[in-house]
């Protein structure tokens, strides 16, 4: 497989058109394919169009993270800030109302941009979305940003390094750091390195293993391994949370 399912087209054409067109918005209206790691792994949870339909219920993603996604969702928004102005980045749709609490914080004048390689997973973020919400979204490949240098005052990554490639996750941890402003920051959200008494080391690592292959290099080495070298040493805060299981990291751009 190298691009969306004809499954995936037909459910963007079951949806209300200005749901559709939310997948249109490129640079140079070019859709960009979607990468083969998603296909080939990933395709159950975010490519299959009837993969919304099982996991955006914010209960499963809760289990799924182990009772802490609202823990790890007030981090993220409460290191962003009580408001956000200018504009902000947010780096992959996520199931649950992440993004619906960030757009809240968008003053008026102010935008929040949500980029995403596939179709299916901007038009269900569009029904979450209240109408007349600050937001734009936008189809891009995370890893190639179609956006210019130093356009937002802050950026998130929620969750998402963990499924990536090794070459991917450096690219968009790259091209995240050249978008945001000098000054500006990027927030990290993800797995961490647990500590070696937590139980779910040894129990569920080695069913989230072969469920996303990508995952135990979070496990095993720190972030900043994958930052490009003129910014590993710009990490300003690193937090832990559930024994380690999961981490907050705010690097200064």
């Amino acid at each position: 497989m190298g691009a969306v399912s004809p499954d995936t087209d037909r459910v963007l054409e079951r949806l209300p058109r200005e749901l559709a067109k939310v997948s249109l918005c490129n640079s140079d209206d070019v859709p960009p394919p979607v990468p083969e790691y998603l296909n080939e792994h990933y395709w159950w949870t975010y490519v299959h169009p009837r993969a919304v339909q099982v996991f955006e219920r914010r209960w499963l993603v809760n289990l799924i993270l182990w009772g802490k996604y609202i823990a790890m969702r007030d981090a993220a928004v409460a290191e962003l800030g009580e408001t956000l102005p200018g504009r902000t980045l947010q780096v992959a749709c996520v199931y649950g109302d992440l993004t619906p609490r960030l757009a809240a914080r968008v003053p008026a004048g102010s935008q929040l941009d949500v980029v995403d390689v596939l179709p299916v997973q901007l038009g269900n973020l569009r029904a979450k979305l209240p109408e007349g919400a600050p937001v734009q979204l936008l189809r891009m490949d995370s890893s190639r940003l179609r956006i210019a240098d130093a356009t937002y005052d802050r950026a998130l990554l929620f969750f998402l390094l963990h499924e990536m490639p090794r070459p991917v996750r450096e690219a968009t941890l790259r091209e995240a750091l050249r978008v945001v402003k000098p000054g500006g920051k990027l927030v990290i959200v993800d797995f961490a390195r647990p500590y070696a008494w937590h139980p779910l080391k040894y129990l569920w690592h080695p069913v989230l293993t072969r469920l996303e292959p990508f995952a135990p290099d979070l496990w095993t080495l720190p972030v900043d391994t994958w930052l490009p070298e003129s910014h590993r040493d710009r990490v300003v805060s690193r937090t832990g949370y559930f024994g380690n299981f999961y981490q907050k990291l705010v690097i200064e751009v």
